[in-house]
């Protein structure tokens, strides 16, 4: 058996999930093997939305600039039903959101995400596949055919499993994987249009029958290029063949069975053709097109199943490997980056031994409710659109950006403190605009405060930089660093200042790109902080995190509030939260 000690982590699958998590591994200081069977990236468009919240996510990252560069807005869609335009929607977010709603191909994200991690040092071991595993209470064990053709074992501390829907890692825990499937077929395309729609927009355009049930659907996602979409339409009957139904009974499907009898993703062995996508295109695009330029094409299916649990002792599973669920609102591979990204913090302190072996328990505790959630809303939208969900628009819309999401009733959410409306232990840290320092003649996010910090993020609000109680906060902070196991065993804890500048808070929707600089003397105040400081020079932060006096808010890696609390109880805040980390304090 080959030894590998260099190896901390062997993830399986390099998609977007696994190449999320590598990369935030390595960017936290693990050791990785990243495998992939496939010889090389998929030229397909599959999924190709891109939430604000993943932006986000890569912003802290580094990486979201290649991003916006390469990808294209998605302003909002155009509907139609039996012909008649119905009322456009506007992807509208609150003007505090850093980063609007995105489509870029999936093999570009892939490329992306490849391209840094690469340049953190680690590259993608191509056609090596897992082929089995044991674990025991020291490490994990897995067999590897590589591409040579030859078998490797290899001995690692974890093993986490990014390999879609067919996941061998998900057979090899023996994890349950219960849902349905849907019993359309539907063509996929990367395809140009010529009409004069709007740009940014997506299309659906829908027929009802007289009973009022879909009997007819085109839903057209821009992509980057001139009037490219990915076009996705029910398959006609002669590209769809039979394939047994999970209870053993004949159903429609396309490209045969499954293996493990899961229908979902990309096959078929008849490709849609041109003229095939140019019928629905006739029947339902809202002014007459013609199509070129088709790139690819295939048939789709489309089940929805999630896992009894993300994982169980050192192996885990992320992204389709744990859940999948109709592609309704570009939330599947959103879902699964987050799920590695809120992974592989944990995974990071446990291997350094800042944390205990529990932490890693609450992967699953707090993703698989997300899972849930967002496999029962696809579900529903799938079958009846967004409507199903009566929520106002904004609450919707916020929704869909994954910035709602919360762990609020996770293992690790400390006490709550101040309004319950606010933004509290589990919940997504807010962006803000008009932060201001010296030397900087431009304002600032705060994610510009954050962004290269792989760690864990202290800020203190401050309505008064002389208050004795900064200098206390201050001490505990420092103390918890340089004492390391006696305090705080996070050795890349870093601490910030926000400071009020003693003007009301903006009102909600306000331009805080207009409001002037500061003054050098309005700045001053921050020299003397005993940690870097920003000063809160449109009263943003104050309104979007609504501190109570002198507060303190512990940001995770993950971008996710860790704790809230009065900063004079600095020191037992922190010890709460080490607590829920099951660090030693």
């Amino acid at each position: 058996m080959a030894h590998n000690p260099s190896t901390d982590v062997l993830v399986v699958g390099a998609g977007p999930v696994g190449l999320s998590a590598a990369a935030e591994l390595v960017r936290n200081g693990v050791r990785v093997r990243l495998v992939d069977r496939l010889p090389a990236r998929l030229p397909y468009a599959k999924a190709v939305g891109i939430q604000p919240r993943t932006l986000e996510i890569w912003d802290r990252m580094g990486l979201v600039r290649d991003v916006l560069e390469a990808a294209v807005p998605i302003h909002g869609q155009l509907t139609y039903v039996n012909g008649v335009e119905q009322p456009k929607v506007d992807l509208e977010l609150p003007p505090e959101v850093p980063y609007g709603f995105a489509a870029l191909p999936q093999y570009e994200t892939e490329r992306l995400l490849e391209e840094y991690l690469a340049g953190l040092g680690t590259a993608i071991e191509r056609e090596t596949e897992l082929l089995s595993f044991r674990q025991d209470a020291d490490g994990v064990s897995a067999l590897l055919r590589t591409a040579s053709g030859g078998e490797e074992e290899t001995r690692v501390g974890f093993l986490i499993g990014c390999d879609g829907a067919h996941s061998a890692v998900r057979k090899g825990l023996g994890l349950s994987f219960e849902g349905g499937a849907f019993p359309t077929s539907y063509m996929l395309a990367d395809i140009e249009t010529d009409w004069d729609l709007p740009a940014g927009y997506s299309v659906r355009s829908l027929h009802r029958a007289e009973d009022g049930t879909v009997d007819d659907l085109l839903v057209c996602v821009p992509l980057p290029g001139v009037n490219r979409y990915r076009v996705s339409m029910p398959a006609p009957p002669e590209l769809v063949t039979e394939r047994p139904a999970e209870d053993g009974a004949a159903a429609p499907g396309a490209g045969g069975a499954e293996p493990d009898g899961i229908a979902h993703g990309l096959g078929g062995e008849r490709l849609p053709e041109l003229s095939q996508i140019q019928a629905v295109v006739d029947r339902l695009a809202p002014e007459p097109t013609v199509l070129s330029r088709m790139r690819w094409s295939s048939v789709f299916r489309i089940s929805h199943r999630i896992v009894d649990r993300y994982g169980e002792g050192r192996v885990f599973v992320a992204g389709d490997a744990a859940h999948i669920h109709p592609p309704t609102g570009a939330q599947g591979m959103n879902t699964g980056i987050q799920d590695a990204c809120n992974l592989a913090w944990k995974l990071a302190l446990v291997l350094r031994g800042s944390a205990g072996s529990a932490l890693l328990t609450s992967y699953d505790a707090e993703r698989r409710p997300v899972g849930e959630e967002v496999v029962g809303r696809t579900v529903r939208h799938a079958a009846e659109g967004v409507q199903a969900d009566p929520d106002e628009p904004r609450t919707l819309m916020l929704r869909e950006a994954q910035l709602l999401i919360d762990h609020r009733e996770g293992p690790l959410a400390t006490t709550p403190y101040g309004p319950s409306d606010a933004p509290q232990p589990g919940d997504r840290a807010p962006d803000c605009n008009g932060l201001a320092a010296p030397l900087v003649t431009y304002r600032m996010r705060l994610l510009d405060v954050l962004r290269g910090c792989p760690g864990h993020v202290v800020m203190l609000y401050l309505t008064d930089p002389a208050d004795p109680a900064v200098a206390r906060a201050s001490v505990d902070l420092e103390g918890a660093r340089v004492l390391g196991t006696a305090v705080w065993r996070v050795p890349e804890l870093r601490a910030v200042a926000i400071v009020a500048q003693g003007i009301e808070p903006l009102e909600p929707g306000a331009r805080t790109a207009r409001s002037p600089l500061p003054s050098p003397a309005d700045l001053s105040a921050l020299a003397d902080l005993p940690v870097p400081g920003y000063l809160d020079a449109a009263g943003e932060f104050a309104r979007l995190y609504r501190p109570q006096g002198p507060t303190g808010f512990v940001v995770r890696p993950d971008g996710q509030l860790g704790a809230r609390f009065p900063l004079h109880r600095t020191k037992e805040a922190l010890a709460e939260y080490l607590a829920a980390l099951s660090v030693p304090a």
